[in-house]
């Protein structure tokens, strides 16, 4: 059963690590390819987004629940999971933050610029705010990663305490 839930635990972390890692190389291949047509990449990242969100609210609900049950079970020590629990619930929030707040408002700017951001004036407040959000959900992503690269380290190191 111990076996069990740890093989759970690293499911989850791998999935969403594996999904924070991979994404960036599926936006440069879809810019890449669609370079011409930056709306539509940019359409299809979005939607690509927002499968990454889903995997990660759930893979961090999975993962929190069992690092929360893991010392009544006998899995790992109880302070041994705090600092791994702390890292993962700030991985939600990142990923929730960017799902409901930062894409929303790159929406609103995208519909406000005239639908086709990459057509707008460079100027244009909505295209500057855009750019400044992008930028943002960037950051974002980079801090879910490292939080969850330092959650697996001390997730491991847990088994040896």
């Amino acid at each position: 059963m111990k076996t069990l839930l740890r093989t759970l635990l690293y499911l989850s972390l791998i999935v969403w690590l594996g999904a924070e890692i991979f994404f960036p190389v599926v936006a440069a291949i879809t810019f890449g390819t669609l370079h011409a047509d930056a709306h539509t990449a940019g359409t299809i990242v979005g939607a690509l987004l927002r499968i990454l969100h889903v995997t990660g609210l759930v893979c961090g609900m999975v993962a929190l629940a069992l690092l929360a049950l893991a010392p009544a079970w006998g899995i790992y020590k109880p302070k041994s999971v705090l600092a791994p629990m702390a890292l993962a619930v700030l991985m939600v929030i990142c990923t929730a933050y960017s799902q409901y707040v930062i894409i929303p408002a790159m929406e609103r700017d995208r519909i406000a610029a005239g639908g086709a951001i990459d057509t707008s004036d460079a100027t244009n407040p909505q295209t500057i705010d855009f750019n400044k959000l992008h930028n943002r959900s960037e950051d974002v992503e980079m801090a879910i990663l490292f939080f969850g690269l330092v959650t697996v380290v001390l997730v491991a190191r847990a088994e040896s305490v």
